[in-house]
């Protein structure tokens, strides 16, 4: 099942995402989907004041993760962009976030594409669709749910 919502500003984005960080548990993992320009930087600050982080969030591109924790829950802010394997992320350490028997926060996760099978087989997915210049659906789903 997924949920869609439509955001008419960069703010309103912010705000959606703050709101859905409240409800938010550990541990938790979330790819954030969408195109170049799509709202996804836009969309981890707002999720990033939602648990209570109070830092200067910026996209992890270079860095490729920026762990933040000082909020509610710690938050592990991933760029996958300039990775193009699963491997290539494991030799960088990586795969001991994703475990979710040993995960103490939340994971967020741009470009998770590029790492395809890193994530956890449960998680949430959120996808940003660029509607215009300043519109955005965001569709919230969780993967690999079982009933």
């Amino acid at each position: 099942m997924q949920i869609e919502v439509i955001s008419d500003s960069e703010e309103m984005t912010q705000n959606i995402a703050e709101k859905y960080a409240k409800s938010i548990t550990t541990p938790t993992v979330i790819s954030l989907v969408g195109d170049l320009g799509a709202g996804k930087t836009t969309f981890a600050k707002g999720f990033a004041k939602g648990l209570e982080i109070n830092d200067l969030v910026t996209s992890p591109t270079f860095t490729i993760m920026n762990d933040y924790k000082s909020g509610r829950l710690p938050l592990y802010h991933f760029d996958m962009y300039r990775l193009s394997s699963k491997e290539e992320a494991e030799e960088l350490g990586f795969a001991e976030y994703f475990d979710l028997r040993t995960l103490d926060g939340v994971c967020l996760v741009e470009w998770a594409e590029n790492v395809k099978g890193l994530l956890p087989a449960l998680c949430v997915e959120i996808t940003l669709t660029k509607l215009s210049d300043t519109k955005r659906k965001i569709g919230f789903s969780v993967k690999g749910w079982v009933k």
